[in-house]
């Protein structure tokens, strides 16, 4: 495939969104937060966890850079925000301008994220707020969080890992969750479907693993419109 065609990232970004990004591209009810405790998984910079705590939400984020230094995370917000958005830049092709009205504006809001998660960082680490770990294997117990969110993480980077490794971590964030999981977005850098979508969902429904893939009224990245969830046992799809 060209590569004009699709989204030039040769690593996992730390890149963020912001808590009213999060609620359009999961499709959750915001009234029912309160009620869950929920799981920002690969969570890098974004502020959904910072600002879902000062909405009195119980939400803890973990990221594999979790850990560092605030100056440490600062620096990676330097380097990939500026590497992702000079591919955005360079490809507008391949962005669905509307929930925002340029690029500048996307910029704008992904940085403002980024600092109100930096914002938080020092106080959240300690408290546990912010956790390092990563796919597939997650620091936590069965069944910790009832709402469990990964976005840009699997499907997104198809590239770097293979089939088995996104099995095992659809399995890893059901185990975490006594309720529900929802992955965003159900497509690669490209824009096309994640091809092994079917399969994907086959082998976790042997696994007593429902799914189901909701289409989303948002769109920035050409093709990120669909959400997955995910459920265990008598709560399968």
């Amino acid at each position: 495939m060209s590569s004009s065609l699709r989204f030039e990232i040769s690593s996992v970004a730390f890149f963020g969104r912001s808590f009213s990004e999060y609620i359009d591209l999961f499709d959750f009810d915001l009234d029912s937060l309160p009620l869950r405790r929920v799981l920002d998984v690969a969570a890098g910079p974004s502020s959904f966890t910072a600002e879902a705590t000062r909405r009195g939400i119980a939400s803890v984020a973990v990221d594999p850079l979790y850990g560092l230094s605030l100056a440490a995370l600062q620096s990676y917000v330097r380097m990939d925000y500026d590497r992702v958005l000079t591919e955005i830049r360079r490809k507008p092709q391949l962005c669905r301008l509307g929930y925002y009205a340029s690029i500048d504006e996307v910029e704008a809001s992904r940085r403002a994220a980024a600092d109100r998660f930096l914002a938080d960082y020092e106080q959240g680490f300690p408290q546990e707020r912010y956790i390092g770990g990563k796919l597939p294997q997650l620091p936590f117990p069965d069944g910790a969080f009832d709402l469990v969110l990964c976005a840009h993480l699997l499907f997104t980077y198809a590239h770097l890992f293979d089939y088995e490794w996104h099995l095992a971590a659809c399995r890893e964030l059901c185990r975490v969750s006594s309720c529900e999981v929802r992955i965003h977005p159900v497509c690669g850098n490209d824009g096309a479907p994640y091809p092994e979508i079917p399969r994907l969902l086959q082998d976790l429904r042997n696994e007593n693993i429902g799914g189901k893939i909701i289409s989303l009224n948002f769109e920035f990245f050409a093709g990120a419109n669909r959400t997955l969830m995910l459920r265990r046992g008598s709560e399968m799809l």
